[in-house]
């Protein structure tokens, strides 16, 4: 049993794996349930997520596990606080003001893929994401055929002005008095292994700030921005997104790991092949992870990179930092 999360932002979905692991959850519904969960603890529709949630807490302490104190933790795709992460509601719009997300979930099993990209209106898109992969004769849907899904399988389309927060509405505006860029970091990319040895991998985005409307990057592209593989592990990749999608760096990670490396070897050799062709001077912002079917970890990133990491043989939710 094991879970890791991209950037120091995750760590609460983290260990919101951790609970619902030990409580018996398999892998997608964790992965599912740590990004989309939760109604935002600002919203008004919060209490059936809570008393679900409350039932895999008690679950996980019938079977006498050691759990922290938990509150109400707000749903991170759909928390005006996490779009400053540049992650679901909240998050930075596209040039035109309208924000866009993009999102994936892949099973280890073969075949088991879904994804959106470009979802306008939608607070939890991973959520919409695993729809496509159970309910959907597709496996990946964009713009307004992803929006018509959503509305088909009853989630609400929402105006853009409440998918923004006062934060991202006053970047917006500086990008347009100005030209002036948001900093900040990416991609949430949550992987689960399960006490069945089922492993799944989610990713969640709002895309770079002020983007060209329709824009997509590596996030939702099986290979690029996350990859899963039962018989051996998964990655995740967050960064530049434009020049992450042209290396594929996730399914080369899993790859690897087939090969016998181990999920630290695998991230490293993948970083230092694209350095090499990139050259050193012109490799771009990428940070990697990746969890094999033992529950080891590995990372590494051409910037300084945090993540959070939890298996079973650890008390607590544990934050690592990779530096470039």
């Amino acid at each position: 049993m094991a879970a890791v999360g991209t950037w120091s932002f995750s760590q609460p979905a983290v260990e919101k794996m951790r609970c619902m692991i030990v409580a018996g959850l398999n892998a997608t519904d964790v992965v599912e349930g740590a990004i989309a969960e939760f109604q935002s603890a600002f919203g008004s529709n919060i209490s059936t997520s809570i008393r679900s949630f409350m039932k895999w807490v008690s679950k996980a302490e019938q079977l006498h596990t050691s759990l922290r104190p938990l509150g109400a933790t707000p749903d991170v795709e759909n928390d005006v606080e996490t779009g400053r992460h540049i992650v679901g509601r909240g998050g930075f719009p596209n040039s035109k003001g309208i924000l866009e997300c993009d999102a994936a979930i892949m099973e280890g099993v073969p075949g088991r893929f879904g994804a959106v990209a470009a979802l306008r209106g939608v607070g939890q898109p991973c959520r919409v994401a695993r729809r496509v992969m159970d309910r959907s004769p597709h496996s990946f849907l964009v713009g307004e055929g992803a929006e018509a899904f959503a509305r088909e399988e009853g989630f609400t389309v929402e105006p853009n002005d409440t998918m923004l927060s006062s934060h991202t509405v006053a970047a917006y505006q500086d990008f347009l008095e100005k030209r002036k860029q948001a900093s900040g970091h990416d991609t949430i990319g949550l992987i689960a292994l399960d006490l069945t040895g089922n492993i799944t991998v989610g990713v969640s985005t709002s895309g770079a700030p002020f983007k060209a409307p329709g824009r997509v990057g590596d996030s939702p592209l099986p290979g690029c921005g996350l990859y899963a593989d039962h018989t051996v592990g998964a990655a995740a990749a967050t960064g530049n997104g434009d020049k992450i999608m042209c290396f594929c760096p996730s399914f080369h990670i899993v790859q690897l790991m087939r090969q016998g490396s181990s999920p630290k070897e695998a991230c490293c050799s993948v970083l230092t092949d694209i350095r090499r062709r990139t050259g050193e001077s012109e490799c771009f912002e990428i940070g990697l992870v990746a969890l094999d079917m033992k529950g080891e970890v590995g990372a590494a990133s051409s910037v300084e990179f945090p993540y959070a990491f939890w298996n079973q043989g650890m008390d607590s939710v544990e934050k690592r930092v990779i530096s470039s």
